[in-house]
């Protein structure tokens, strides 16, 4: 007679089955391929279609080039650089407007003026870079004129500098990181929706087949419950690895994403709360399954989890633009909604390494009351076939 399985060893071998049967299904790995695809394909052509920053206008200067060298200047210093094309054909210079060769096509008029030609209009930027270097351009001519010489002049005020002292300065990364908090927000919502479903469907699944009343002859309610926990589980976390993963080569390969310490320390939380936050709903689901017999029912006793995940999306959503607002920074104490709050606040660095610490054991604490409560409910109601057991039956005493 063969010895009892431990439990390590029963649960092992249940998550071992569910893990390799989800992964070996065809749908699942023809997905995933056409989803990572689609990844690194959207990246791609958002690097390629976004338009960069170092896009050059290009001035036409007609005559005269004196001017040319404070329009480079110019540019470079406000951050709006220009190439200065030299032409002596007035007409040559406003067909090349017309047919959007040049941005602006610049003709010198008399003490020092000139006539900027555009298609429809000069856009700000460009405005500032044309208006400034031609006062600069007449300044010095004038004190040319009085016999002072510009350069010694540029050079003893030159000394005059304004310091900037910002008591809030800008954060460079901040469009980065909120790229990769509505990232993390989206797919950790996708990810434990979509799972917590499958732990429920496959409970099911089980039920109606009679398979579980085989499997419980051997293995006991609990260990039957966290094998199918684990096993899913495994599963939602290797696609989210390799989304992360491939997200985050995709987006440095290509410039997208320039913060790479911001980024795998992003991903590393993201993984590590998609863990707390499965485990957190999964136990429910799995206990909503066992209430069913059917697989067309499991909306009956799964809604309210379905119903809080949705509300738990929406507040991270809202708080994306503002993550360390008072909404944001009160739910993310609260499980479940840490799971998805916190990896945003990681994401827009303002989370603290106490909040981190404090709120993973807090996820930890609830989800292990839970799974007890899960467990009795499981048991309870896996073997019952024919109706819906309701939530009041399954936590009655």
């Amino acid at each position: 007679m063969s010895a009892p399985l431990s439990p390590a060893r029963a649960i092992g071998l249940v998550a071992r089955r569910e893990f390799l049967t989800q992964v070996a299904k065809k749908s699942f790995v023809i997905s995933n391929v056409i989803i990572l695809l689609a990844i690194v394909g959207g990246i791609v052509a958002y690097s390629l279609f976004s338009g960069g920053d170092d896009e050059r206008a290009t001035i036409g200067l007609v005559g005269d080039q004196s001017l040319a060298p404070a329009l480079v200047a110019t540019g470079d210093a406000v951050g709006t650089p220009v190439d200065v094309v030299p032409t002596t054909d007035e007409q040559a210079a406003r067909d090349e407007v017309g047919n959007g060769d040049l941005d602006v096509a610049l003709i010198p008029g008399t003490n020092g003026s000139v006539t900027a030609v555009t298609e429809s209009e000069i856009g700000s930027g460009l405005r500032t870079v044309i208006d400034a270097a031609v006062v600069q351009q007449a300044q010095s001519g004038a004190l040319a004129a009085q016999g002072v010489d510009p350069a010694q002049l540029a050079e003893a005020t030159g000394r005059a500098v304004v310091t900037v002292d910002a008591l809030d300065p800008p954060d460079p990364e901040k469009g980065q990181r909120v790229a990769l908090s509505i990232a993390v927000v989206v797919l950790l919502y996708m990810q434990i929706m979509m799972f917590g479903m499958y732990v429920a469907m496959g409970v099911v699944e089980e039920k109606s087949s009679r398979v579980v009343e085989l499997l419980l002859s051997t293995l006991r309610p609990l260990q039957l419950l966290w094998g199918k926990v684990i096993g899913i589980g495994a599963v939602g976390l290797v696609q989210l690895t390799a989304y992360g993963v491939v997200g985050v080569a995709a987006g440095l390969a290509t410039g997208v994403l320039t913060v790479t310490g911001t980024a795998i320390g992003v991903l590393a939380g993201t993984l590590g709360w998609f863990v707390l936050g499965f485990a957190f709903f999964a136990v429910l689901y799995a206990a909503a399954g066992s209430m069913v017999s059917r697989q067309e029912d499991v909306n009956a006793t799964a809604s309210p989890l379905m119903v809080l995940i949705v509300i738990m999306f929406f507040s991270a959503f809202s708080s994306v633009s503002n993550p360390d607002g008072t909404l944001s920074n009160v739910l993310s104490w609260i499980p479940p909604f840490s799971a998805i709050l916190m990896p945003l606040r990681i994401a827009a660095g303002v989370a603290s390494p106490v909040q981190v610490v404090v709120t993973v054991a807090l996820m930890l604490a609830v989800t292990a009351a839970l799974s007890v409560l899960a467990a009795k409910i499981y048991q309870r109601s896996i073997l019952r076939i024919g109706k819906v057991v309701s939530w009041k039956e399954a936590l009655g005493r």
